[in-house]
């Protein structure tokens, strides 16, 4: 019955990574067609209000915080301290105090590579089987297994960290507004750069929206303080590799770039950018514990926000299968506190684009935009709506250099 249940309620919903669609169920009935009774329509009313308060009641059963097992799948290991693994380690670290959870109901499979299908459903199953009810899994390239087994398993919950594709039941994703906090960070590069060449190690090329994304608002926010100074993105197409990293970073230097930042795992553009006695702007967590002599500031997250209120929204039966998408306003994104590296006036101009964001008269991708191509995107007075954002930004800002 559970898995019919499911199945009915996922045919019935149509999610977009924006925000969860409405359900219809009721809708069909409640619409009386000419001849039907005042009766009849009262009824249908009364079956479309049934849905909607079934829908704000969630669509997963609730589970007693006693009996919660949770899986966590990472990418690398938490232990090595400084990236997107050990940050979101950390969140779940802050959900388990904030609700109480005891250290056996958290099972963790770490080292498992997003780009081994067989690894990531061993994985994923090992939770299962050792009881996991709730599963979170943290990387890009696991996504199509939890599509595929969240079907299989109707009863457990499957929350994916970045990614687009959900059903709406017992299987979302979750990410943020992590352009916001890349923006703030851009302004400082642009403020420290004296070449007027800046390198950002990308662990995506173009076709990546994840990541072209958050390049794009550090380059807009290097060219809102510095219009001269050009982004230089070199791909090292993984999400992990430390060597690739490096040797990016190490090619960005070579061409000139005195300030590096970064969307990949490790800290060692920043290690990289310290031995070569130039600044860096670090991700994931605050990096300048890793190079003190280097980092400006960092991109920061901070996870336990979403996994402490999906992990109660599941305790209160409310677990709706929404996509989550948080940003600044909710504290999910950050950046770390400005080093005495920054050029002086740094701290004033983050502080205004931040008033700025707060107060929701603007955001990064707000009006019309220029690629580096020559061509436009976004409307005049207009926001861009999040699924461009996080699905279809497929082009590089006008001060952005491929390399």
């Amino acid at each position: 019955m559970r898995k019919f249940i499911s199945a009915a309620l996922a045919a019935a919903m149509v999610f977009s990574l924006s925000a969860c669609g409405g359900n219809s169920a009721g809708n069909d009935t409640a619409q009386a067609t000419e001849g039907q009774t005042t009766e009849a329509q009262a009824e249908g009313t009364e079956g479309a209000e049934a849905e909607e308060s079934k829908a704000a009641e969630g669509v997963m059963p609730a589970i007693a915080k006693e009996d919660l097992k949770i899986g966590v799948v990472h990418i690398t290991d938490p232990a090595e301290g400084s990236g997107y693994t050990y940050t979101h380690d950390l969140g779940i670290q802050g959900m388990q105090k904030t609700l109480g959870l005891d250290d056996s109901q958290i099972i963790r499979k770490n080292n498992i590579s997003d780009t081994d299908a067989t690894a990531i459903e061993t994985a994923i199953r090992d939770c299962i089987e050792e009881g996991c009810n709730v599963i979170f899994a943290t990387s890009w390239g696991y996504m199509d297994t939890c599509e595929a087994l969240a079907e299989e398993y109707p009863e457990v919950i499957f929350s994916h960290g970045t990614g687009y594709k959900s059903n709406g039941v017992n299987f979302n994703n979750y990410f943020g507004r992590i352009y916001q906090a890349r923006y703030l960070t851009g302004i400082a590069a642009g403020m420290k750069t004296e070449t007027n060449k800046i390198g950002y190690v990308a662990a995506m090329g173009k076709q990546n929206s994840e990541v072209t994304g958050g390049c794009n608002a550090f380059a807009m926010g290097v060219a809102s303080v510095n219009p001269d100074a050009q982004v230089y993105v070199k791909v090292t197409n993984s999400w992990f590799d430390p060597e690739g990293e490096k040797q990016a970073a190490d090619a960005l230097i070579a061409e000139g770039c005195d300030v590096i930042g970064q969307h990949c795992d490790t800290p060692n553009p920043q290690l990289a950018a310290e031995a070569a006695g130039v600044f860096g702007v670090g991700y994931n967590s605050d990096m300048s514990k890793d190079a003190p002599k280097a980092v400006l500031t960092s991109t920061m997250w901070d996870w336990s926000v979403y996994y402490t209120q999906a992990v109660q929204s599941i305790i209160d039966g409310a677990w709706t299968g929404e996509n989550y998408f948080g940003g600044m306003k909710e504290g999910l994104v950050t950046i770390a506190p400005l080093s005495d590296l920054c050029a002086e006036g740094t701290a004033e101009k983050i502080e205004e684009a931040k008033e700025k964001m707060a107060s929701g008269e603007w955001d990064v991708f707000d009006g019309v935009i220029e690629c580096n191509d020559g061509t436009t995107v976004g409307e005049e007075g207009k926001s861009m709506p999040d699924s461009d954002i996080t699905g279809n930004m497929n082009w590089y800002y006008k001060n952005v250099v491929e390399k």
